[in-house]
């Protein structure tokens, strides 16, 4: 990505977020939404200062998980400040693109990302967590040198492909010396073997823990708070637990 003056104004936005969590998947399908969602609805739940950002401009749904309205646009004062939804600031392409199509590739969706960040005042968050554009693309590329400062969160299932993926994914981390928080498990079943506890330990990452495999919480999207009630979402607490953010506040 070429030197964009509006680089130093993401830094601007963001320095009074005390910490950043994106959320990364090497493909799209494991779950890396619902997880990004429901850990900013359990932080805030806890009394975190928090905030989500949806940078999968294609397939952003975010705003569904949290059954948000995207009917008004959000309000302006010096930059764009993100609606208040169930506690937490909350930032989506989709306020201004509805539900219509994203007509952008390559460079353009790159650059639609640096302006969204550009002009977003998050303003003070304990943390700020971050559903990434999903796979190793440029897009992906470009976004994560946005975040020198991201911890990173890894989600996979046990897919020989979505593990296949995760090597590369963490290959690339490493390369830019980003830290990584650990490997999250998702949608795993009761019979499932240890291989992303296994990979983890060969990448020589943290692994943090599985999220069962749950097909009811289709049912409860746009429902915050019974997601809040069910098993995905406690499976997933404990998980949080273990990164242990008060540590991640320490700057």
């Amino acid at each position: 990505m070429i030197m964009d003056p509006r680089v130093e104004g993401i830094r601007t936005m963001l320095c009074n977020v005390r910490t950043i969590i994106p959320v990364v998947s090497g493909k799209g399908g494991v779950g890396k939404s619902l997880i990004s969602t429901t850990m900013a609805l359990l932080f805030s739940k806890r009394g975190v200062k928090v905030g989500l950002l949806d940078l999968d401009f294609h397939g952003a749904c975010d705003h569904i998980i949290l059954g948000a309205n995207i009917e008004k646009f959000p309000e302006e004062d010096k930059g764009v400040i993100p609606p208040e939804v169930h506690g937490i600031k909350f930032m989506t392409i989709v306020y201004y693109s509805k539900e219509m199509p994203v007509p952008l590739r390559g460079e353009e969706i790159t650059d639609a990302i640096v302006e969204l960040l550009a002009i977003t005042r998050w303003g003070d968050l304990d943390v700020l967590v971050i559903d990434m554009p999903p796979g190793l693309g440029d897009t992906f590329l470009d976004t994560i040198k946005l975040f020198e400062r991201g911890k990173y969160v890894i989600v996979t299932t046990t897919s020989p492909l979505s593990v296949s993926v995760v090597k590369r994914l963490v290959t690339v981390l490493k390369e830019q010396n980003l830290e990584i928080l650990g490997l999250v498990e998702n949608m795993r079943e009761e019979s499932a073997n240890k291989i992303a506890k296994l990979l983890a330990e060969d990448l020589g990452i943290n692994y943090l823990g599985s999220i069962g495999y749950y097909p009811e919480v289709d049912s409860l999207l746009g429902y915050p708070d019974k997601i809040l009630s069910s098993r995905f979402a406690n499976d997933l607490s404990k998980i949080i637990e273990k990164i242990r953010v008060e540590e991640c506040f320490t700057m």
